[in-house]
């Protein structure tokens, strides 16, 4: 089997502009084909993703993609800048890499969580995120502390036991902080602010509702710590990227707090990941299936985190591609923790990229049973997005 031609994909959303998906499907001369990701929807990288699929597309033109190792090794050894790269590399490298396996589990006629080694659970704990954004399928700014307070509590009452919040996004008088509120050290009022949030959040839901604290990376390793320890007393269950991710300041964190501490969506490869494993600096690690490397390299990240007794749980903020992806290697992994379902993927920009609408009940996620990822591109993407066909191989670096 030889993959012919590639489709890649970048979605306009209209009723959300910042939403710019790129996707991809992968043909083969067998009629099978597959579909992958580049996880990079959201922040200013989307059309470098969109490009940097079609270098790498060009690359794997005539290859077998049931020889996934293969192909990944291709794209990271023989284009320069795929040594060591992250961010827009890996993530075209994602796209191909998961529409590869979703021919492989099509071709096997098996779903993924087969090809990965079986399934180890039937049904995933589930997290709600994002909930600054509130929780519905319309995202609004959540600025006071009723605002929060609702948001968490309409969660809870759809059967989520666990819900991740950054409290630290929003200002109360409306817009967002800026780097000068959030970095060196933090004033007390601005402090206050936030304990006040996580204080009433914590009241709303009880004791028994988990709560992650995300910080996007906004702070730095100074004012982070601040951040911990004014929270430390409401049982925060993780501390998500709070600040760059760096293994020498990610250290001094997690030796300042008695939170445990998760990051990974801007870290990429197994390489990067030894640091922080190495150090003991994260107790949850986050890879992005769609910009880390894709499942050939995900799945190793994950055996390498088992090894130093870290958690998993995969970074999940792209089209239900992605989540579909994620469930097969969180149900297939010993360490897994808990499922992130971003407030995204309840909203109709999300939901329409796909053909299935795969949603969790009462807090748990089931994980698809149809070959390969068990979902796939609907056709408001094949029609409506900016395409571009590779078919044939002009790159021989």
């Amino acid at each position: 089997m030889k993959i012919t031609k590639i489709d890649v994909f970048q979605v306009s959303s209209p009723d959300n502009p910042v939403w710019r998906p790129v996707l991809c499907r992968v043909y083969t001369d067998k009629g099978i084909y597959g579909d992958g990701e580049a996880a990079m929807a959201y922040g200013v990288a989307s059309a470098g993703a969109f490009g940097m699929v079609q270098e790498l597309a060009n690359l794997v033109i005539g290859m077998n993609p049931l020889e996934n190792e293969v192909i990944w090794q291709k794209m990271y050894r023989s284009t320069f800048w795929g040594q060591n790269g992250g961010g827009v590399f890996t993530a075209a490298m994602s796209a191909i890499d998961m529409a590869v396996w979703d021919i492989r589990g099509k071709y096997f006629n098996a779903p993924l969580y087969t090809l990965l080694g079986g399934k180890m659970r039937d049904n995933l704990r589930t997290y709600a995120s994002q909930l600054q954004f509130g929780w519905g399928d319309t995202m609004k700014d959540m600025l006071t502390v009723d605002d929060y307070v609702r948001s968490a509590k309409k969660a809870v009452a759809e059967g989520y036991d666990c819900i991740k919040i950054d409290f630290f996004w929003y200002k109360p008088e409306g817009g967002r902080y800026q780097e000068d509120d959030q970095t060196t050290l933090l004033d007390p009022k601005t402090l206050e602010v936030v304990v006040e949030r996580v204080k009433a959040v914590r009241e709303a839901v009880g004791p028994y509702v988990d709560i992650i604290m995300e910080n996007h990376s906004l702070t730095d390793a100074q004012s982070a710590v601040q951040l911990a320890k004014a929270v430390e007393p409401y049982n925060i269950y993780y501390f998500e990227e709070p600040n760059t991710p760096d293994p020498h300041t990610a250290q001094y964190i997690s030796e300042k707090t008695n939170i445990p501490i998760a990051n990974g969506e801007r870290i990429y490869t197994r390489w990067q990941y030894t640091k922080f494993f190495e150090k003991n600096t994260i107790q949850v690690a986050q890879p992005d299936i769609g910009n880390c490397g894709g499942i050939t390299e995900v799945k190793k990240i994950c055996d390498l985190a088992y090894i130093y007794d870290v958690a998993v749980q995969l970074h999940a903020c792209g089209s239900p591609l992605s989540t579909a992806a994620a469930l097969h290697i969180e149900a297939s992994i010993p360490n897994f923790i808990v499922h992130e379902h971003h407030i995204i993927n309840i909203t109709p920009a999300n939901i329409r990229l796909c053909k299935y609408d795969y949603q969790p009940v009462n807090g748990k996620f089931k994980v698809p049973d149809l070959p390969g990822l068990g979902n796939e591109l609907s056709d408001y993407v094949l029609k409506e997005s900016k395409k571009v066909t590779i078919e044939d191989n002009k790159l021989a670096w």
